[in-house]
């Protein structure tokens, strides 16, 4: 077969981007993904947990066995759209819709790049497989985390893994990500006494000990950065009081904090350390104080090494730069898979993620999609 008759990701791009699949439900997209996998010879499982359907497939038996890894559940649409989000129009050479970045064109192109893969060079002297969720928007808790561990039950390894977050930043293959810092948020309520402000002494007042503790916080630094990370750093994101009134000590204070730390750290310890911080301002003047997390990520990092050589490699041969290797941005399921396999993300321009009229350019996708291809090629050399 040559190359003008191999398979373009466009058409299977629209396909999945036309399934709404808003965080947990599956609409359709993981149907459209487990038959394209099918018909390329891949062994399907649809595994569900709770209300999140989920797909592992592998093509072979033998190891090392490569997993292409991503979601097709899509973040809420908006309001504001130039046109409808899951039409998935081209205009301009541009592909618009939900899904567009992040991720399911990244997901075409792994498929496609495997359906070109297998055309040219046969069968792996290994395995290919995909491990697909619709939880990765959502809680993350019933995706790939539990596709992961049970999977490990039975014996199934993985070997590496790429997954197809939108990494990229001014022009698609400038970053892959080779790690992400852990995330950790906190509520703390501080509770006193309410009180009228001209008799301070019969009340307790909740905003005080509070005020102290987050200054408390602000004021440590938590590192100076890890190998390959940034400095942590903690950002208060909320402080709410809720009181209308000049003249009234309030009830209650509270206050959300978001920790971004790398591996100096890990989210217990530092929730131990907000805990004994507010507990001891609130002690300071006889408040009461309640913690809780509201959510956590661990960080993940893949040293620098073959893996990450071959990942370059085929990003300059297909876009012809050479990457830098980051651990900046948000979370991703990658930080489950950091426990079972080598792991590393590669994907299109994060620019319009999330955004209303979200797009990437047609090209983009296929450039991708044999980016792709040249990492299996190298991975599954002779």
């Amino acid at each position: 077969m040559d190359a003008t008759t191999l398979t373009d990701p466009l058409p299977l791009a629209q396909a999945l981007m036309r399934c709404p699949s808003v965080t947990p439900v599956e609409a359709g997209a993981m149907d459209v993904a487990e038959g394209a996998l099918s018909g390329l010879g891949f062994r399907t499982r649809r595994m569900k947990f709770g209300a999140v359907d989920n797909l592992y497939a592998r093509l072979g038996e033998a190891r090392p066995n490569f997993c292409f890894a991503g979601h097709l559940d899509v973040v809420p649409p908006g309001e504001g759209w130039s046109s409808d989000p899951f039409a998935a129009e081209i205009r301009d050479g541009n592909l618009y819709g939900r899904g567009a970045t992040d991720m399911k064109t990244a997901i075409a192109a792994m498929i496609v790049a495997t359906q070109n893969y297998l055309a040219r060079h046969g069968a792996p002297n290994g395995s290919i497989s995909f491990l697909l969720t619709c939880d990765e928007e959502g809680p993350a808790v019933d995706g790939t985390k539990a596709v992961l561990e049970a999977l490990a039950a039975e014996g199934e390894t993985l070997d590496h893994c790429l997954v197809g977050e939108p990494t990229s930043e001014e022009r698609v293959g400038d970053v892959i990500k080779n790690g992400r810092r852990g995330s950790l948020n906190v509520v703390i309520n501080m509770d006193g006494k309410q009180g009228h402000v001209a008799y301070p002494r019969r009340a307790v007042n909740p905003v005080t000990a509070l005020v102290e503790t987050l200054a408390a916080l602000k004021a440590r630094k938590l590192d100076d950065g890890a190998p390959g990370f940034d400095p942590s750093n903690l950002e208060v994101t909320s402080v709410d009081v809720g009181n209308a009134a000049h003249n009234v000590i309030p009830q209650r204070a509270s206050a959300k904090l978001n920790i971004r730390f790398n591996t100096n750290h890990t989210g217990e310890a530092l929730f131990a350390w907000i805990k004994q911080t507010a507990e001891a301002s609130a002690a300071r003047i006889g408040a009461n104080v309640s913690l809780s997390i509201a959510s956590q990520s661990v960080p993940f990092y893949t040293d620098p090494g073959p893996f990450t050589t071959m990942l370059v490699e085929s990003v300059h041969e297909s876009f012809g730069i050479t990457p830098a290797l980051t651990t900046t941005g948000g979370t991703s399921d990658a930080r489950y898979i950091r426990n079972y396999a080598q792991v590393a993300e590669l994907g299109l321009r994060n620019a319009t993620a999330h955004m209303v009229d979200e797009h990437c350019a047609v090209e983009d996708i296929r450039t991708l999609a044999r980016c792709y291809e040249a990492v299996l090629r190298r991975y599954f050399k002779p």
